[in-house]
């Protein structure tokens, strides 16, 4: 099993800067790739980001060049970097971890609020 908590979601101002972190624990070595998805009121759940284990990294167009995901494997953390934040990146940010057998786990979400 591999467990992940997020922590960093807040109230942010239009245009504003925040940066969502992912701790993943457990059965680590399963992991293929490491991301985030959003999923906004009444909307279905959208894939910001994702990182592989070899480094390559896969955006929605809808963060590109806005949104900066990284990882640090000494911390088994994930990173979403999110600046020039808009009210429709508005919504609750859940971490996932995509294993090399195929599954999928989930973090509890973060709320993220862009306010305008």
């Amino acid at each position: 099993q591999v467990q992940l908590v997020e922590s960093g979601g807040g109230l942010v101002q239009l245009g504003g800067s925040l940066s969502l972190s992912c701790v993943a624990s457990g059965a680590i070595f399963r992991i293929n790739a490491l991301g985030w998805y959003r999923q906004a009121p009444g909307k279905q759940r959208e894939l910001v980001a994702t990182i592989f284990s070899g480094g390559s990294t896969k955006y929605a167009d809808s963060v590109k060049g806005r949104f900066t995901i990284s990882r640090d494997n000494a911390k088994n953390t994930v990173y979403l970097q999110m600046s020039s934040l808009k009210p429709e990146d508005t919504a609750v940010y859940y971490c996932y971890a995509h294993t090399y057998s195929g599954f999928d786990h989930w973090g509890q979400g973060t709320q993220v609020t862009v306010s305008s």
